[in-house]
C-alpha cells in the first residue's frame, strides 16, 4: 500500500471523510473517477474500515470520561467481555498485556452514574479509574 497518491487520499479522508471526490481530486492532482476507483479499492482491501461521525460526549450530557483498567479475577475474563460490549457507558474497550487485562474508555452522565459502572463491573476484578481531564490528541490520522 506505498502508493503516494493512496496516502494522499487516506490523508485527506481522514481529515474530513465527507469530502468529494472531486474535492480530493484537486488536492492529490488526479482525476474524479480515479479517486472514486481508488478508494473502493481501499475499501475492498479492508484499509478503510468505515466512516463515522465525531460526536461531542458533553453535549449528549456524559458529562464525565474516564478510563479505567480491569484486572480480571479468575475465570471471570470470559464473562466479562461477553458482557462489556452491551454496556452504553463503554465507548472503546481494549484487551491488553501487563497486569491488567482490560482497558476501557468510558462516558458517563455524572459522578453517580461512575459510582453505578464500578458497582457493575467489580464483580469481573480488581479495578482503577482515571477521570479524562482533557484530550491532547484526538485521532490523529496515520501516515
Amino acid at each position: 500500500m506505498k502508493d503516494n497518491l493512496n496516502t494522499n487520499i487516506l490523508a485527506c479522508l481522514q481529515q474530513n471523510a465527507r469530502m468529494s471526490n472531486a474535492a480530493i481530486a484537486r488536492k492529490v492532482g488526479i482525476s474524479s473517477p480515479a479517486v472514486a476507483e481508488r478508494i473502493r479499492k481501499l475499501e475492498d482491501t479492508g484499509v478503510i474500515l468505515g466512516y463515522k461521525a465525531q460526536v461531542s460526549h458533553l453535549e449528549l450530557e456524559y458529562q464525565l470520561k474516564a478510563i479505567i483498567t480491569l484486572r480480571a479475577f479468575m475465570g471471570k475474563l470470559k464473562p466479562f467481555l461477553s458482557e462489556v460490549i452491551k454496556w452504553e457507558e463503554v465507548v472503546n474497550c481494549y484487551r491488553i498485556t501487563g497486569n491488567e487485562n482490560i482497558v476501557m474508555e468510558v462516558v458517563l452522565r455524572n459522578q453517580e452514574n461512575l459510582e453505578e459502572f464500578i458497582d457493575k463491573i467489580i464483580s469481573y476484578g480488581e479495578s482503577k479509574t482515571h477521570i479524562v481531564l482533557s484530550q491532547v490528541v484526538a485521532q490523529q490520522a496515520l501516515r
